[in-house]
């Protein structure tokens, strides 16, 4: 990830002939210190596109416990050096990979196996931001210029209909 201050940790993963054992999140032994308020899991079916959402005061913890995924991140802070700069990283459920981004970055995902499960953990003072509070950053908008593997992904209406900065 091009962003320090975006975070990719790989969990502590206890395997034998049953399966697997992972520690996702361990507030003693992770920095920085969190406190994770939310946890949602998002399924999806093969092309669906989520994203790029973000809000301005949460960190989000994410990983994908089934299935594959592009993942996006973009900076939006307009006094970084790496404004609407983003990168990618492929989320899996072999490498088990966890992202950790902090407020002020847009998050978006493409999956690309034929279906995937999305967990992220919120963590944020006072209330969540709901949509009402969130930002979205059109997916395919040229000032951003993300190289999605595919042209045409399924998208929700607000995702199809935000528009362009």
């Amino acid at each position: 990830m091009i962003f320090p201050e975006v975070k990719i940790y790989q969990p502590s993963v206890h395997t034998d002939f049953r399966g697997d054992l992972l520690t996702l999140w361990n507030r003693d032994t992770f920095e920085p210190k969190l406190d994770f308020k939310h946890n949602k899991i998002s399924t999806s079916r093969q092309h669906v596109l989520r994203g790029m959402h973000g809000d301005n005061k949460s960190w989000k913890l994410t990983s994908c416990l089934y299935g594959e995924m592009y993942f996006v991140v973009i900076d939006t802070r307009p006094e970084s050096e790496n404004y609407l700069k983003w990168d990618s990283i492929i989320l899996d459920d072999r490498s088990k990979k966890l992202i950790l981004t902090p407020p002020q970055f847009a998050i978006g995902f493409l999956v690309l196996s034929e279906h995937a499960l999305l967990n992220y953990m919120w963590a944020y003072e006072g209330e969540y931001a709901d949509v009402n509070e969130q930002f979205t950053i059109k997916w395919n908008d040229p000032k951003v210029n993300i190289a999605w593997p595919i042209e045409n992904p399924l998208l929700s209406l607000r995702d199809k209909n935000v528009k362009l900065l």
